[in-house]
């Protein structure tokens, strides 16, 4: 079978590849595909993690292990796209470039025969250009104000302007 993928940056503009392959490819091959598609070397740190239909961040699909041996993680070469896509699972999250991090929306669109003469991976579809740099994400976390502290432990008057005041001593090692 081969699994037809809208692939979509994160960002105001519509940025987008469709992208078809084989069933039985990798996570690793479609990271290739995305990464060719929207013109990068495909040498950066990658990973795909799992989504909802809301596109809330599940478990990670790791390009390259940087843990230890004995860490069990999912690996995305280790994966084929049957195994996470379904016509039920359509939805998962690829960060590109850890430092940048382009994030992009792939969604399964449709799963279809393989036609006769056609060489997989395809790219399908190309809308937009990608932007010269990654478009900012916003981090925000609650105002300390916002928060609510019941239980008055009276640790928001605590300053660090003087540290003799802590006994800490600088040259402790």
């Amino acid at each position: 079978m081969i699994y037809k993928y809208r692939v979509v940056l994160d960002t105001l503009d519509d940025v987008i590849r469709d992208i078809e392959i084989r069933d039985d490819a990798t996570l690793e091959d479609l990271h290739n595909s995305i990464a060719q598609a929207f013109g990068f070397d495909g040498t950066e740190m990658a990973s795909f993690y799992k989504s909802d239909e809301e596109w809330n961040q599940g478990e990670e699909y790791l390009l390259f292990n940087m843990g230890d041996e004995d860490d069990r993680v999912n690996m995305m070469n280790e994966t084929s796209l049957d195994t996470v896509f379904s016509r039920d699972k359509t939805k998962m999250i690829y960060v590109y470039d850890f430092f940048n991090l382009w994030t992009f929306y792939v969604e399964l669109a449709d799963i279809a025969e393989p036609e006769d003469g056609l060489d997989y991976p395809n790219l399908m579809f190309a809308q937009g250009q990608l932007p010269e740099s990654p478009p900012d994400k916003k981090f925000e976390a609650e105002k300390l104000d916002d928060l609510d502290d019941d239980e008055g432990n009276g640790d928001d008057d605590i300053t660090f302007e003087n540290l003799d005041d802590f006994d800490f001593d600088e040259n402790w090692n």
